[in-house]
């Protein structure tokens, strides 16, 4: 049972934006998100009886200040959960501060590479089971795709998604013409491009990130590799990403996403409109920056602490093992118990006139991650 004091004071949500830098344009929308469900919250009466207060910090689209603020939010600010992140390295930097030491609840809600298995860690995200297991057979199926070549950026996430494509790749009878790894602001893309023409590949599977993709995609445009009939896939963009590139460059792109705007649910689009109205302006509410995850991890860790009764942190995370929300961006969401992951319903989407129109509805699949281990509970 909670004191009278305790059950008096505000509830502390820390949220990590990537309100300035290279991924600003997504970090933004990401912070109007944590402030909509925030409000939504207070305007039903808050959690437990008591106000809910949101504690947001801007990253800078920089792992140090990432980490940096991630303590401060636990050791100064003293959280009762700590959501954010969109780079896995940016997720890393936040785990330290936040969960190694500050033994405190984090919520990451962006699409990952999985493999994230931490008592302490809840994902809400989509990972590659639910994004490359049925993208890559259904490509090579529609489109007769054979040669993948993987242009990508050199951190966690586009290493351990290109062992998955490699691996359904070849299982579809296809192959890998190349595999190149750049750091993170490489933006000279010419001789990687020269690669891929000489190569012949059918499809560019793309993980460069901001502020490379743009010049990459704009260099890959040049060449004729579309105009020849090349394909192109990026799991992450969604209709931010589209924002900041020429609409020609990406004409055809094809992904695999939770949400895309044009999901046809009658709470997705009462939920965009929601969000258009109270944020109008370029930071789209979007599926691959991680709005999709943050809206539905707030909610199922809001879900979480009603049914616990309390913020009791061993009682949240028992009962976010199992949470569920029937609305959700995109449809149902569901954890699945011991995963720390969720079932989603996901979409293939084609990038067509600057917009994404789905061109196949995949229903709920599951993540497919490991059990995560936790620890014996004295008592």
């Amino acid at each position: 049972m909670e004191s009278n004091q305790a059950a008096a004071a505000p509830i502390k949500v820390g949220v990590i934006a990537d309100q300035t830098g290279p991924l600003s344009f997504v970090g933004i929308a990401n912070a109007n998100v944590a402030r909509m469900v925030i409000d939504e919250l207070n305007a039903d009466g808050g959690l437990l009886g008591r106000p809910v207060v949101l504690v947001l910090e801007d990253s800078a689209t920089d792992d140090a200040v990432a980490a940096a603020k991630a303590a401060k939010l636990v050791g100064r600010d003293h959280v009762d959960v700590v959501f954010g992140g969109i780079y896995s390295s940016t997720r890393q930097a936040i785990k330290g501060p936040v969960v190694v030491e500050g033994e405190t609840l984090y919520i990451y809600p962006e699409q990952y590479e999985g493999q994230e298995s931490d008592p302490l860690i809840f994902c809400t995200g989509p990972v590659p089971a639910q994004q490359v297991d049925p993208l890559i057979p259904w490509l090579m199926r529609e489109t007769g795709a054979k040669t993948f070549y993987l242009p990508s950026a050199d951190y966690i996430w586009p290493r351990v998604l290109n062992a998955r494509v490699k691996e359904v790749v070849a299982a579809g009878g296809g192959s890998i013409v190349g595999e190149e790894y750049f750091p993170l602001d490489h933006t000279d893309y010419r001789e990687t491009v020269e690669k891929i023409t000489t190569s012949g590949a059918d499809v560019v599977f793309n993980t460069i990130v901001p502020p490379g993709v743009t010049p990459f995609f704009a260099e890959l445009y040049e060449s004729g590799f579309t105009q020849r009939g090349g394909q192109l896939v990026c799991t992450y963009f969604d209709e931010n990403f589209l924002n900041m590139v020429p609409a020609v460059h990406v004409e055809g792109l094809y992904g695999c996403l939770d949400y895309y705007q044009a999901v046809p649910d009658p709470f997705s689009r009462t939920l965009l409109a929601r969000y258009d109205t109270l944020y109008p302006g370029d930071a789209k509410f979007t599926g691959g920056s991680g709005c999709s995850g943050l809206y539905r991890g707030l909610r199922l860790w809001a879900a979480a602490v009603a049914e616990a009764g309390s913020l009791t942190q061993q009682d949240v995370i028992a009962a976010l093992d199992h949470a569920r929300i029937d609305e959700s961006p995109g449809g149902p969401a569901a954890m699945v118990p011991g995963e720390h992951h969720l079932r989603l319903n996901m979409y293939i989407a084609q990038a067509r006139n600057g917009t994404f129109e789905i061109v196949e509805n995949l229903g709920a699949i599951d993540p497919q991650e490991g059990l995560v281990e936790m620890p014996v509970l004295a008592g």
